[in-house]
């Protein structure tokens, strides 16, 4: 496994370098008004980045419906998506990151760019990440639900150990320019959830705004959205028969398919692992 990755410091990177990744770290110059999208794979970015971008238009569809999701937001993990930030002129910029903390540009830190980190239940990341990497060609394809499993507590799976990715940036809850957010909090009141996100984007909507943004940030709504649903990634990056972005969408999913031996490694692993972590901090605890 370890020659389909470039490993850093133990993590697994599928699309970047050593090089590319230091350079970043400390040359890129945030920006104030910067918006920034943060995640371990799998959690909710795609969700969260759509309806963070209706907050912004005021529940105006045109710009999600016309521009894909990556030029919309490029990822700052890989060149072609740092080139298109760096390029951006107007303000605000948006951009997606599933990298760890200690990997992040120092000057995001100096900035007053605001953040939106989204998580999710990580039982249900190993499920949707199970089926999702296998379309994806830069990532090494597990033989079997077992060996994935195993891959995913051991941290062996693309950008870490989902512990010590949310761990790190769980460092930063309560900041002012920092939100966290729950995957599971915008299934159980998407309404809630987007007043939440344009409070804190300091955007004020109206009741038609907002439910427009309601409107066009439903699952089937965005599946419907080739510019959101991922089915417009070239081919060369991203095999569509094996599987699609937007799966299934739901809470829970991991129930049908852990074993009983395989709840109960899972939730070892994780007592050991978030020991630190507040009590009640995550709806599946």
């Amino acid at each position: 496994m370890a020659g389909d990755y470039v490993w850093i410091e133990g993590i697994p990177f599928p699309t970047t370098t050593m090089e590319d990744l230091r350079s970043m770290q400390d040359e890129f110059v945030a920006r104030d008004e910067d918006i920034i999208i943060i995640s371990y794979p799998k959690s909710g970015t795609n969700w969260i980045s759509e309806l963070i971008h209706l907050v912004h238009t005021r529940g105006d569809p045109s710009w999600v419906q016309s521009v894909v999701k990556w030029k919309r937001s490029p990822w700052l993990d890989n060149t072609f998506g740092l080139e298109d930030i760096k390029q951006q002129q107007e303000d605000p910029r948006f951009y997606t990151s599933h990298l760890p903390i200690q990997f992040f540009p120092k000057s995001i830190f100096k900035s007053k760019a605001k953040c939106v980190y989204i998580t999710r239940n990580p039982r249900d990341i190993l499920i949707s990440g199970y089926y999702f990497w296998k379309a994806i060609k830069a990532t090494k394809n597990p033989g079997s639900l077992e060996e994935y499993f195993e891959w995913f507590l051991q941290g062996n799976v693309p950008y870490g150990s989902w512990f010590d990715h949310v761990g790190g940036w769980l460092q930063m809850r309560g900041k002012e320019n920092f939100l966290f957010m729950l995957y599971e909090e915008l299934h159980q009141d998407i309404r809630a959830s987007v007043e939440k996100v344009s409070q804190f984007l300091g955007t004020k909507l109206s009741p038609e705004e907002l439910d427009s943004v309601l409107k066009n940030v439903t699952f089937q709504a965005m599946k419907d959205n080739k510019m959101s649903n991922f089915s417009l990634v070239p081919d060369i990056h991203m095999d569509h028969r094996k599987a699609h972005l937007m799966r299934k969408g739901i809470i829970g999913d991991w129930k049908n398919h852990f074993t009983v031996a395989q709840s109960e490694a899972f939730d070892k692993v994780y007592q050991e692992k978030m020991a630190g972590v507040p009590p009640g901090l995550f709806p599946w605890e």
